[in-house]
Order: C-alpha cells, then sequence, then structure tokens
C-alpha cells in the first residue's frame, strides 16, 4: 500500500497567524501518527513562515513513523538541520527564497553535478534521499545519475488538468513512473493531490511509494476532522 505522509506545514501556518501555541505543531505530529498516518513532513523555509526550525527539532523526538524533512540544500542553514536531525528521507526542493509554494522540479541534466555532491553528503549520513522532479521522461532518466534513492514527482499539472480529462493528465506521469522503475529509483508524489484526485493517480502508478500531502488533508480537516480525514485519504490509496 501506499504511504500517506503528512505535511503539516498549514498548522504551522495557523499558529504563527496568532502567535503563542495555539495549534500546537508537535502535538498535530503526534496526533496524525495516532490516527494512522504513515509519516509526518515538514518544508521549513529560511523566513520560517510556517514550520520552524525549532518545530523540526521538537519533531524529531517525538517521530514514531518516518520523518521526511523538505527543503532547498543550497541553503546551508537547511542540510546543517537535516544532517542534525538525520530524518528517514530528506526531499529535496529547488525553491527560490521567498518562493509561496513549491512550482517545479529540478533541472537533473543542468544541475547534476551540484545534485550528485549534495545527495552523496546525505546518504554518507544514512538519510536516504528523493529530488523533486517534473513528469518530464529526460529529468527522471537525469535523476538515475545522481545517485538519489527516490524521486518525487510534482503533481500540480496531474491536478489541475484532472477534472478535465484525467487519462490525457495521468499520461506523462505513467511515462515518468515507467523511467523510474527502469532506473530503479523509487517513487514519491506530491503537490495539491486531494480526495478527488488521488485515487485515480494511485491506481494509475501500481509502483508508488508514498504521497506527502498537506494543504488539501488539513483544508478537509476543518469539516470532518483529523482522524477521520487521515483515514479517507489512506482509504484512497487502498
Amino acid at each position: 500500500m501506499t504511504k500517506l505522509s503528512v505535511n503539516i506545514n498549514k498548522i504551522a501556518t495557523l499558529r504563527n497567524s496568532r502567535g503563542g501555541n495555539n495549534p500546537d505543531v508537535v502535538k498535530a505530529a503526534i496526533d496524525c501518527q495516532k490516527f494512522g498516518a504513515d509519516g509526518i513532513t515538514v518544508h521549513p523555509r529560511p523566513d520560517e513562515r510556517h514550520i520552524r526550525y525549532s518545530d523540526v527539532r521538537e519533531i524529531s523526538k517525538i517521530i514514531t513513523t518516518e520523518f521526511n524533512i523538505e527543503g532547498n540544500p543550497k541553503e546551508d542553514k537547511f542540510v546543517q538541520l537535516v544532517l542534525e536531525v538525520k530524518p528517514a528521507q530528506v526531499t529535496l526542493v529547488p525553491d527560490a527564497p521567498g518562493q509561496l509554494t513549491s512550482n517545479h522540479g529540478w533541472d537533473t541534466v543542468a544541475e547534476q553535478k551540484y545534485l550528485q555532491d549534495i545527495i552523496a553528503v546525505f546518504k554518507n549520513a544514512g538519510i536516504r534521499v528523493s529530488i523533486f522532479v517534473d513528469p518530464v521522461e529526460r529529468m527522471v532518466e537525469g535523476a538515475g545519475d545522481t545517485g538519489t534513492d527516490r524521486v518525487e514527482l510534482y503533481t500540480e499539472d496531474y491536478a489541475r488538468n484532472y477534472h478535465r480529462d484525467r487519462d490525457v493528465a495521468i499520461a506523462p506521469y505513467v511515462r515518468a513512473a515507467q523511467v523510474a522503475m527502469h532506473r530503479g529509483l523509487g517513487l514519491n508524489a506530491g503537490h495539491d493531490l486531494d480526495r478527488d484526485n488521488l485515487k485515480f493517480f494511485r491506481q494509475s502508478i501500481p509502483n508508488l511509494l508514498e504521497v506527502s500531502i498537506g494543504h488539501a488533508l488539513i483544508a478537509d480537516s476543518l469539516y470532518y476532522g483529523l482522524e477521520n480525514v487521515v483515514q479517507l485519504y489512506k482509504r484512497c490509496l487502498q
């Protein structure tokens, strides 16, 4: 079964909007685990506008499932944090400073030497590495030469076009997944996956190991409750 990693950034966004510690981000991580999440994802950014570096350290103390830390390794502070915490997985994302949300994957051809070097740093510390890529066969093929363990397919384009024509929307992801399998890469996915489009994505990508979902899942929990929503998303992955 594909694992569900819950991204709790939006919990931190709500907390930061008011100050104090309500909602409690660490408790949210504990509860998501208790409710059945297979992992917890955080994406600290340099301005700490949602997840703070201190949150990452505190969550690392209570994690009982897989811990996935996302971020741009071109930020030295991020690299130092990951090496300190030693999560199960680090997902490398080419975010620009101040970027609202992730909106593209790595150019694994142009940046191949850089990726090879930084991936080796994390793997030498015993951390599994995944890199964020667009559903482009050449980019997945290039990822196969970086030394990464996995790729995470950036799924915004699929989500945007799902209701227009889901078969057309999924096609590049199927091809990208086939290249990943051929290159021996594990396959993750994330960005704008939700209860409407997740099941079809899972059915179309049979070798999918993990999805990371935050915004839609946290938004749904406002209406249906966090415990119920975690289970609803897990059912989409069965």
